[in-house]
This record gives structure tokens, sequence and C-alpha cells, in this order.
């Protein structure tokens, strides 16, 4: 890879991470919903990304159900998990998507899963129950179920945007920030309140952290990711995505105060591990999914 590409590959793995911390600063410290905050967001990346939502991809009923599942899905759970979980442990579970991938990808698209892949799986499965878990029962549990949650979101539109030809990265962002817009400013009237008082109160903080997932976040470092993709095969880009939840973790410990642990460490090291023995392969499949997860990103 050339220095140039591994610097820009660096640089796209640090804002997935910040954007974590601004994300927990957002729903947690500002007390912003989550589900407006994600929706606000959606609405910048679809403003942004306007002049590429048409002509729409076909099938349609197919794109707008993987922008939900990537998009306002899987973007929307990560926030509510960012609510009560510390960012280093959210960037260890998210690490959970690759071996659901995998799992998905067997049965939905016929891959094998070899024994190294398959011990691969269960080494990550078993890094982010070591987070979660504690003598006194699951830390933070309801929030890193989120997270999880959010994965299997990110995965199945991963597996059904598989099954789409030429679908364009501005293209899915206008597609992933439009589709989301509706369905979460009607579930955050119904279920949010005080949206309006924290944005407010917020101040610039919040434009500046809804400006910076928007377009920073979603439109440069997706799109320059995406382009790496297209540039070099999966296998070698994988495993260095990696850097974003280490990122993630030194930001957290630094910034949030993020506990650091011995059994922090150990998951960590099961869990990421675990990715690279999954990723190291030359599959596309998995490094889209890289590319979709930002943790937060």
């Amino acid at each position: 890879m050339a220095l140039r590409d591994f610097l820009l590959l660096a640089c796209v793995c640090v804002i997935w991470a910040a954007n974590n911390i601004v994300t927990k600063f957002v729903v947690s410290d500002l007390g912003v919903p989550p589900m407006f905050y994600s929706g606000v967001r959606f609405l910048v990346v679809a403003i942004a990304a306007s002049p590429w939502l048409l002509p729409m991809p076909r099938p349609r009923w197919r794109m707008v159900t993987v922008a939900l599942l990537v998009g306002g899905g899987n973007f929307t759970l990560v926030f509510m998990g960012m609510k009560t979980a510390a960012p280093s442990a959210v960037a260890v579970v998210s690490q959970v998507g690759l071996p659901i991938t995998a799992l998905l990808a067997y049965f939905m698209l016929g891959e094998t899963i070899t024994v190294k892949r398959g011990s691969g799986m269960l080494l990550t499965l078993a890094g982010a129950l070591v987070v979660m878990w504690n003598p006194r029962g699951f830390e933070g549990s309801l929030g890193l179920l989120y997270i999880v949650a959010s994965q299997v979101a990110a995965a199945l539109g991963v597996m059904m945007m598989k099954q789409m030809e030429g679908l364009k990265p501005l293209q899915l962002q206008a597609w992933v920030g439009f589709s989301a817009i509706w369905p979460l400013a009607v579930l955050t009237a119904l279920l949010e309140h005080g949206q309006m008082e924290a944005a407010t109160a917020g101040g610039w903080s919040f434009v500046a952290a809804i400006l910076f997932s928007g377009l920073v976040v979603s439109i440069v470092a997706h799109t320059v990711n995406y382009a790496l993709i297209q540039r070099y095969d999966a296998n070698l880009l994988s495993p260095l995505t990696v850097m974003t939840p280490l990122a993630t973790i030194a930001l957290g410990v630094a910034l949030t105060g993020d506990p650091f642990g011995p059994r922090m460490a150990l998951g960590t090291a099961m869990a990421l591990t675990g990715v690279l023995v999954v990723a190291v392969r030359p599959n596309r499949l998995f490094s889209g999914l890289a590319a979709l997860r930002s943790r937060g990103g």
C-alpha cells in the first residue's frame, strides 16, 4: 500500500474513532435524545448527498431496506447504546459485526465457514462477552446489547447490498440519509421528549457534532474508505481497520475516563485477534462491512 493511502486510511480510522467520542458526548453529556440526534444527522447527510439521490437504484424496495438497515437502524441503535455504554467497550463489542456477517453470508450467500474462520468468530464473540461480563453480572448490558443489535442490522444490510450491482458510495449515502429521516422523525416525536431544549442547550457544540458526524464522517470518511476498497484487496484493508477500535479505546481512556483494566485488555485482545482471523482473506464483503462500521461511523 502506498504511504499516502495508508495515511488516508489511518485518518479515516481516527475520524471514525473520534465520532464515537463525539456521539457519547452528545447523547450522554448534552443529553440529546439518540433518535433525534440520529434523525438530524441523517438530515444533514441527505441534504449534502442529495445530488446523487436520482436515479433511484433498483430494485427500489431493496435500496430502501438496505438504507434503513445500514443507516437509520444501525446508527440509531449505536447512539442508543452510547447513552449508557463507554466508547471503549462499544468499540470492542461492535467487532461482533464481522462474525455476524460471516454467519449471515453462510445462510444467505452460501459462503463456507472454515475451521479457521469459525475459530475466529468464536474468539471474537468470547472477547465481546468478556468485556460485557463481570462477576456481578453484565456491565452496561442494555447499552452494549443495543450495539450488538446495531451490528446485526448492519450485517443484514451488507448482505442485501451484496446482491445489488452498480451502487455508488455517494448514492448509498443519499438514500441512507433520505430513508432514515422519515421514520426517525416519527419515532422521536412519539418516544422522546425535550429534543429541542437539549439541542438548544447544546448550542454550537451540538451544531459542530452534527456537522462533523454528517459531513466529515459519512460523506468524507466513508467515501475515502470506499475508494480504498476499490483500489486494494480486502485482506489488506480489513486488518488495518482494527485501528478504529484501538483509537476509540485510547480516546475513550484519555477523554471520557473509560476504565481499562485486565478484563478489558483481555477482552479487547481476544476480540481483535478473532477479527483478524476472520478478516484476513481476499473477500470484499468483510471490508464492505468495515466501511459501514464506525462504530458510530
